[in-house]
């Protein structure tokens, strides 16, 4: 299935509008699900993408569908750079807000709600931009993106952490729990049927590796590279315009 048709729910609403919904759903408890269903390894994901991002020594970076903020702080902490925090469910941002103001970083971090696909800045504005597991969620992939390049400046990267497919020996074992086990306890803790099914609905849909690189030079960044993490659990997309 394309990935811009893969949905949270089967409604005639938007992608846009359904994700929006499914994360203002389970924004109560999406920080304990994400760390439980990935074993806290999600951490050491934003750290190594954070680690890469450190080199440019940016000053103000936007980091897109923040969610509850984890990236945003992690990035603000790891580099002294100011952060944007932009996302479509004003639930999650409310989490994130709490989360920076108990650790003093209101003044470093701003969270607003928005489009990925349609931003509010002005062409050239930030040394960096960052997503993590966020860009699967577009509803128009390259539109998204072609955003994100509009915003970074010239020579400066986006970094894209995302989902991808475990491959070899592990990957049917990686599926059934993904698949399997996964959704059943996210509908367990966060009663939202669908969104944890989605999870991996999308993950499988989504490009990946070579593909997702040659859709990021069709975007027109000049140059993109990229690193497995964890077995290909997650990838790390870097995308210089």
């Amino acid at each position: 299935m394309e990935h811009n048709n893969v949905t949270p729910y089967n409604s005639e609403n938007s992608k846009k509008s359904q994700v929006e919904d499914m994360f203002d759903n389970i924004a109560p408890k999406y920080d304990l699900l994400n760390h439980v269903l990935s074993m806290k390894i999600d951490v050491l994901w934003r750290n190594k993408l954070v680690d890469m991002l450190k080199q440019d020594q940016p000053k103000l970076v936007l980091d897109v569908a923040t969610g509850t903020g984890d990236l945003a702080i992690t990035v603000q902490k790891g580099t002294g750079a100011n952060v944007v925090g932009l996302d479509l469910s004003q639930q999650m941002l409310n989490v994130g807000i709490e989360k920076i103001k108990k650790q003093n970083l209101d003044s470093k971090i701003t969270m607003q709600k928005g489009d990925a696909e349609q931003l509010p800045f002005e062409d050239n504005k930030f040394d960096g931009v960052t997503v993590a597991f966020g860009v699967r969620n577009f509803e128009n992939l390259e539109k998204g993106l072609s955003e994100l390049r509009r915003v970074v400046k010239e020579n400066k990267s986006i970094y894209i952490l995302e989902f991808s497919k475990v491959e070899g020996f592990l990957g049917p074992f990686y599926m059934f729990y993904f698949k399997n086990i996964l959704p059943a306890i996210g509908r367990l803790v966060s009663k939202d049927n669908r969104a944890y099914t989605y999870l991996p609905d999308s993950v499988n849909a989504f490009p990946f590796g070579e593909k997702m690189k040659s859709i990021l030079l069709n975007t027109g960044f000049k140059k993109v590279e990229y690193k497995k993490l964890s077995l290909g659990i997650a990838t790390i997309y870097k995308a210089t315009k």
